[in-house]
């Protein structure tokens, strides 16, 4: 499908890796000039930059002023008309509730909220001298499959996703269209690389990360994780006009792992 987004352009949080980079490609795909912010370039991202049609930023999106780093390069490319809040992190939390501290609950609502509200309002008006602009978030099914292995995270996106479905009401009616995409298990190193949930949930158990990755997916109807891919390939369609009139609606790409209409 042509999505008509060439020569448009976008912001990418947490572009480096993972469903970041995915979106970075799909985008890059589609014409799409992309300011890609993260803390540190990857070989992948700088192969991208390459081409002339990334501008890879470094923007730690855990501080206040990360955000300005990326509006800036945004509007040197003289226009920006969408935003895709990536960044996030998760730690799983294996002995459970009271063994997450003040600290742990205030990161991740600091990296995987406050990320996307300050980078959103940075990036806002822009949008609305324009006129026009498409905003997708990346969330999780845990905002509403919550699991006390992620108790902090699961939180912090549930409070996203509300976010995005506020923002689409409050700016709806002045051409910005507001979404949120919340994947399951993904094959990236945050579920399968080492420190990721498969390798810590073994080390507690004395299992073998090959095995609680298979279980995983095992969970869901198609028996397989998420592909980075078809999540970049999914928020590109957000931020088209092949989508025009879809805004704040939360799209779960999950492979059929949660069950509840």
């Amino acid at each position: 499908m042509e999505l008509g987004l060439a020569g448009q352009v976008a912001i990418v949080t947490g572009a480096s890796k993972g469903i970041g980079l995915a979106v970075t490609e799909a985008l890059v795909e589609e014409g799409v000039a992309v300011v890609a912010g993260a803390r540190r370039a990857s070989p992948e991202l700088m192969r991208l930059a390459r081409t002339g049609h990334v501008d890879f930023v470094a923007a730690d999106l855990s501080t206040a002023d990360g955000p300005a780093h990326l509006i800036d390069a945004a509007a040197g490319r003289g226009r920006l008309d969408i935003l895709v809040n990536n960044v996030g992190a998760v730690s799983p939390r294996p002995g459970g509730f009271l063994t997450v501290t003040d600290d742990e609950w205030l990161a991740a609502f600091m990296l995987n909220v406050m990320a996307a509200v300050r980078t959103t309002r940075a990036a806002l008006p822009m949008m609305l001298a324009a006129g026009h602009g498409s905003i997708v978030t990346v969330s999780s099914v845990n905002a509403f499959l919550p699991d006390p292995l992620v108790i902090d995270y699961g939180a912090a996106k549930a409070a996203l996703t509300n976010v995005g479905k506020a923002l689409s009401k409050e700016y709806g009616g002045q051409g910005i269209r507001v979404n949120t995409v919340s994947p399951g298990p993904v094959a990236t190193d945050l579920w399968l690389g080492p420190g990721g949930v498969a390798d810590t949930l073994a080390g507690e158990n004395g299992a073998d990360p090959s095995a609680v990755a298979a279980g995983a997916a095992a969970a869901s109807v198609s028996g397989r994780f998420t592909q980075p891919g078809e999540i970049g390939r999914l928020v590109a369609f957000l931020a088209s006009d092949a989508a025009g009139n879809v805004t704040g609606t939360d799209v779960t790409i999950d492979g059929g792992l949660t069950t509840t209409t």
